[in-house]
């Protein structure tokens, strides 16, 4: 009983090598303060931000790693709300920043820390129920960044999906704390990777891909046609099984995965410690499930194991697609 994990070609890993280097060590305190004023749009409202931060709080991981890839946890007063493992390559960096609580902080905890600049990946953060409303913490003098692809009112989450948008948002938050060079290395990196993926795409054999993200009540969760899995795997030179569902996540049936029978699986590998959560977990169930055990994907061993967060726009969602890539080009060589 295994599931794959795939190591990259050696053309991905040399790139990947590149661009996952240790971060750059951040300025000194203090030394941001004579630039000018940004102002951004983000989500619909204008954020000021009237100095590098010093004091920044991340609100949940997507936000921090991308921070900690800029090199600039020593300007971080806390973060919170891990889903996954942090990226080994963050770790150490991750170690120097206060958690603040395991999920949202409260709006009480996050002002004890006199933050300077408060960012996060997902709305949720910013609802009555966590550290509240963005409009209530510009009042207060806070600066509040939401990222483009969860914005508060969905009819503003339009176009793009992908990695223009996720490079929109490192050039966004670069500019913030006036390292602008650092977002643009990284950005070069990340790109470096999608056009040797690119470069790939015709050799994976248009396969027919579904994302199994976790189960409720014992349904499936797959992806669907609106999210980043749907660019990760054209990109890739695949076929999303479920690309039909308008949502980038949504409720199937096992049946209905059977009778797509799609040629690979993507386990989203999560690390809360909740039954059928990991990746392990999803294998063994798949194979002992009589229905799923009669799967293609599952009789072939074409089952590739990706963390939860990677598939999430994000700083990691380059890492994601580099071992869909190389999954699909080795599963297609093998069936050549």
């Amino acid at each position: 009983m295994r599931t794959i994990l795939i190591p990259v070609t050696a053309a991905v890993v040399a790139v990947l090598a590149g661009c996952a280097s240790a971060p750059a060590a951040a300025p000194a305190a203090g030394s941001g303060s004579t630039a000018a004023p940004v102002t951004l749009t983000s989500c619909g409202l204008d954020v000021t931000v009237p100095a590098p931060p010093e004091r920044a709080v991340t609100l949940e991981q997507g936000a921090t790693e991308l921070l900690l890839a800029l090199g600039l946890e020593d300007r971080m007063a806390g973060t919170s709300y891990l889903t996954d493992a942090v990226a080994p390559e963050y770790a150490d960096a991750y170690a120097e920043v206060p958690v603040l609580a395991a999920q949202y902080p409260t709006a009480e905890q996050l002002r004890a820390t006199d933050p300077d600049f408060v960012y996060s990946m997902r709305a949720s953060a910013f609802g009555a129920d966590a550290v509240g409303a963005r409009t209530e913490l510009a009042d207060l003098g806070v600066p509040a960044y939401l990222s483009a692809n969860d914005c508060e009112d969905p009819s503003l989450v339009t176009g793009d999906t992908g990695f223009d948008r996720i490079f929109a948002g490192v050039t966004d938050l670069a500019a913030v704390f006036g390292v602008e060079e650092r977002g643009a290395e990284l950005v070069r990196g990340q790109q470096e990777v999608l056009d040797a993926v690119t470069a790939f795409a015709p050799d994976a054999g248009d396969l027919d891909v579904a994302w199994l993200y976790s189960t409720i009540d014992g349904a499936p969760i797959v992806a669907g046609g609106t999210g980043l899995p749907q660019t990760l795997t054209e990109l890739a030179g695949g076929r999303n099984a479920f690309a039909d569902l308008d949502a980038q996540w949504a409720e199937t049936s096992w049946d209905e995965i059977a009778q797509r029978d799609p040629d690979v699986l993507v386990l989203a590998d999560l690390s809360r410690g909740l039954a059928g959560d990991s990746a392990a977990d999803k294998t063994a169930m798949l194979r002992d499930d009589t229905v799923t055990a009669e799967l293609s994907a599952v009789r072939a061993d074409r089952l590739v194991a990706i963390p939860a967060t990677e598939m999430d726009p994000s700083v990691r969602s380059v890492d994601a697609l580099a071992t869909l890539s190389d999954a699909l080009v080795g599963f297609a060589g093998a069936d050549a």
